[in-house]
Parts: structure tokens; C-alpha cells; sequence
């Protein structure tokens, strides 16, 4: 549950959400183990309010970029501490991917 009060989450905008960046660097002999991770992580974003905005990858498949949003930072922690996200992070290890991690805001 949020701690947010209920009349906040109505009024609560695109423009509020926490934006998030994520590069990954994937070694060429790992991208199998990289996405099978992927493919275990993603539908979970929904449960928590997540929405991957835009992924985008490199053609031979060694850098991924995502832009995810949640409403709050704590749905972006508990999705992180999510149980099946937690049995899956040994897929993420294999992969020997490196991550950037990085919180955006819009620039108008």
C-alpha cells in the first residue's frame, strides 16, 4: 500500500511519476541469459504500476536501454523486492551484464 492519501494519487500526474533509465552492457556470449532474465522481470512492472515507456537495443543485442515509470519511489522499491523478481536475479548474474541505473526528470 502507498502511503500516499488517497486525494493525492487523484491528482497525481504523468509528470509526477518516478522516471528511471537503465543502460545495460551485456556480454555477446550472454544476451541468452540476459533476456531469459528480461522475459522473467517485465510483467511485473504492472503489479506495482510500472510501465516500461521505451526499450530500445543494440543490433547485436550488447546494449539495452530501458525508461521505466512507477507512481512512487515505493513502488519502484517494493517491485525491486519483489519475490519472483528475487528468484530470477541469478539469470541477471549469468548474463555478466553491467548496469547504469539513473533516476530522470522531463526537461520542457
Amino acid at each position: 500500500m502507498s502511503s500516499v492519501p488517497s486525494t493525492a494519487v487523484q491528482h497525481m500526474t504523468d509528470s509526477d511519476r518516478l522516471t528511471l533509465v537503465l543502460i545495460a552492457r551485456i556480454p555477446l556470449a550472454d544476451v541468452a541469459d540476459f533476456a531469459a532474465y528480461e522475459d522473467a522481470v517485465l510483467p511485473l512492472l504492472d503489479a506495482y504500476g510500472g510501465r516500461l515507456e521505451r526499450r530500445l537495443r543494440s543490433d547485436d543485442g550488447t546494449v539495452e536501454l530501458h525508461v521505466v515509470s512507477f507512481p512512487s519511489r515505493h513502488a519502484f522499491e517494493q517491485y525491486r523486492k519483489d519475490p519472483l523478481r528475487i528468484r530470477h536475479a541469478h539469470r541477471l548474474e549469468a548474463s555478466g551484464a553491467t548496469l547504469e541505473l539513473s533516476e530522470m526528470s522531463d526537461v520542457f
